[in-house]
């Protein structure tokens, strides 16, 4: 330690700390728009390779958890207009990942299943999404990586409506 360092701790003198600026306005926005087309853009370069383009992912894992969905319900579920999921599913459709079919008891409606290939392609998905991960994540704790995951839920949750109230000793831990 040097001399003057010891001589300042020895008086008790504290230093000045310099107080924490809250980040400017915008940062957070930019920081994950840009994080989220990265993510996206490392991922899609991973789905590539099983022939997918970006999108399609979220069709296979929709339909691998219910399979026979109307495209409604899937855009619904992905958060994209109808049209928009109409042509993805028709490129689907012609790549040999979906098929459509009249639903048995509504002639009316038209369901969408995954085809062999379809299926095939959901662990190839969750192999992109994996390596993607482990991309994304280098560097970070066990611990950093629960609390990123945590703070994404409640801003999520705060965008879309369902704020989750934290108990107020949780909120007081975390300052």
């Amino acid at each position: 330690m040097a001399k003057k360092d010891k001589a300042d701790k020895d008086r008790g003198e504290k230093k000045k700390s310099k107080k924490k600026e809250p980040p400017r306005s915008g940062v957070l926005c930019a920081s994950v728009t840009q994080v989220a087309r990265s993510m996206r853009t490392h991922l899609s370069h991973g789905l590539a390779a099983s022939g997918l383009y970006p999108g399609q992912d979220g069709v296979v894992q929709l339909l691998a958890q219910e399979d026979g969905q109307t495209p409604g319900a899937l855009a619904h579920q992905l958060g994209v207009k109808a049209p928009t999921m109409t042509r993805t599913i028709g490129r689907m459709e012609a790549q040999g990942f979906v098929l459509r079919r009249t639903d048995d008891r509504d002639g009316r409606l038209t369901k969408v299943y995954l085809t062999d290939e379809g299926r095939g392609s959901v662990a190839r998905i969750a192999g992109a999404m994996e390596a993607c991960e482990t991309q994304a994540v280098q560097g970070l704790s066990g611990k950093e990586l629960k609390t990123l995951v945590k703070l994404l839920s409640l801003i999520e949750g705060n965008l879309s409506g369902n704020v989750v109230i934290r108990p107020s000793n949780e909120a007081e831990e975390d300052d």
